[in-house]
């Protein structure tokens, strides 16, 4: 059953969820971009971590555990194992984003999404992003994300295209995550209602300063 925040979160997408299913539908399995296996995927985890581990720039885990329950509405339990691995294969997040998102596919996805950039030297700038995926799953979504960003050294580099790293997803106490990494900076986008969505992963998302309907 859906909530009254899902309600609106379903509400307010409900026309880019639709765009999107019939963008999809009208793409198909070629009209998608795929993205190939990230050769520098360990490498930019490793400076990741290597800068990400000065406390006073970065979050905790207990922050970030905090804020991840309260803006997704799941368990401090769940949100406690889900930050804790994220830690483990990151290192501390020198920011976060809050916001939501909609989207739709029908094999090729297409997602739009909103929301709020918060680093830890306490500056915040809204962002807003879109992008194809292709995937297994078919059928519209909308949903709430929270996403860990590391080795971010100014928030304006947030504003580029990050493709998605092949084979980096997987669930955590009904939480989905998957990496997303460009020149040196990793993004780990978390979702609830993982569900067929998930498997639309294979793609990138393009984080711009402004709203728009065209996702390439």
């Amino acid at each position: 059953m859906l909530t009254q925040t899902n309600k609106k979160t379903y509400t307010r997408y409900l026309p880019h969820m639709l765009l999107a299913l019939l963008l999809a539908v009208g793409l198909g399995l070629s009209g998608c971009a795929t993205t190939q296996s990230d050769p520098t995927a360990n490498r930019d985890s490793r400076e990741a971590q290597r800068q990400n581990t000065q406390p006073g720039k970065t979050y905790s885990e207990n922050e970030l555990a905090s804020a991840l329950s309260t803006h997704l509405g799941v368990t401090a339990e769940s949100a406690g194992s889900m930050v804790e691995r994220l830690f483990r294969k990151q290192g501390r997040p020198v920011g976060y984003i809050t916001g939501q998102e909609g989207g739709g596919a029908f094999v090729a996805g297409l997602r739009y999404g909103d929301g709020t950039l918060w680093m830890k030297d306490g500056s915040s700038q809204k962002v807003y992003w879109r992008g194809p995926s292709v995937g297994w799953d078919w059928g519209g979504n909308a949903s709430k994300v929270f996403t860990l960003v590391y080795g971010l050294d100014d928030p304006n580099y947030i504003y580029r295209r990050f493709p998605g790293v092949e084979g980096s997803a997987y669930i955590v106490g009904g939480m989905g995550v998957n990496y997303q990494r460009a020149e040196g900076i990793t993004l780990a986008p978390i979702r609830t209602g993982v569900g067929a969505r998930l498997g639309a992963n294979i793609g990138y998302l393009s984080y711009k300063r402004k709203k728009g309907i065209w996702p390439f």
